[in-house]
């Protein structure tokens, strides 16, 4: 019998919760996923409007166009923010995976004091609205001279994904066998080579996996690139922001088209890592 199936003895009442479930279920993920179904093909649409034609609703082939990508492509406004965004997103998950990763291990030792308080402030730019967090920076980065530079920006990008490498390396790190890395000590390895050579090949999943999470809010943060930002530091959210605030262009879809794509590839990749890592711990994937 699959989990799917009730079992025989089930009273009226199961049944119609059982089923009711997966309506509730079914209706959630639909109201999750729709923006994006709609989304994706009025991306395509030949003229510049926000709605669907009847040409596209016909499914007429002159309806539908890929001007609004061939604009995304060579207009120098959403190229620039482009390239501020391709900048800025590898340099803060660079330093938010070298110092997450350090963090976890270090945290994940019981000798640590503290360490429960210390995980909660490492943790706490994802608890703490982000507007908040935004306004902080600004004031701080402003007597420090960071606002308003790629620095800063990096910087302000890298604490918000700090959390999310921090978690995911924890997480791997519960199924570590410790004294792996004992047994490396007694053979004459120093701590460094310990860690790449017998720690980091383990927890390498968990390692990739938050700095995947952590490229994606770097690419896809705009609140706080407002703040500590400035003209010369627009990225490609806060272009799309900025054209839904001063000028509608169906150019908006195209690109987050573009980046609902590359979101779903990173997060596949992301599933992929979780299951090699359950492997490599011995857990079932499922």
């Amino acid at each position: 019998m699959s989990q799917m199936d009730l079992p025989p003895y089930a009273t009226l009442g199961q049944k119609v919760w059982h089923y009711a479930f997966f309506v509730i279920c079914g209706l959630i993920f639909f109201f999750l996923i729709a923006p994006i179904l709609v989304i994706i093909p009025l991306s395509f649409n030949a003229e510049n409007f926000f709605t669907f034609t009847p040409g596209m609703l016909a499914f007429e082939a002159d309806a539908y166009s890929l001007k609004h990508y061939r604009d995304f492509f060579t207009n120098p406004s959403w190229q620039q923010a482009l390239a501020n965004s391709v900048k800025i997103a590898p340099a803060a998950t660079l330093i938010s995976v070298s110092l997450g990763t350090l963090a976890a291990i270090g945290l994940s030792q019981d000798h640590v004091p503290f360490r429960r308080a210390i995980m909660a402030i490492l943790i706490s730019p994802m608890i703490v609205p982000l507007i908040i967090s935004a306004a902080g920076m600004y004031f701080f980065y402003s007597r420090i001279g960071l606002q308003g530079t790629y620095l800063g920006v990096v910087l302000a990008h890298a604490a918000l994904g700090i959390p999310f490498v921090i978690i995911t390396v924890t997480a791997t790190l519960v199924g570590f066998d410790r004294s792996l890395t004992r047994a490396s000590a007694s053979l004459g390895a120093n701590p460094v080579t310990t860690f790449f050579k017998v720690q980091m090949p383990l927890i390498l999943p968990g390692v990739i996996s938050g700095g995947l999470f952590a490229f994606i809010t770097s690419f896809d943060e705009v609140v706080v690139v407002l703040f500590v930002g400035s003209a010369n530091q627009q990225t490609l959210p806060w272009q799309m922001f900025t054209g839904l605030r001063e000028q509608i262009s169906p150019t908006i879809l195209a690109v987050a088209t573009i980046l609902v794509v590359i979101s779903i590839a990173l997060l596949t990749t992301v599933e992929i890592l979780r299951r090699r890592s359950e492997r490599l711990r011995g857990m079932s994937p499922g």
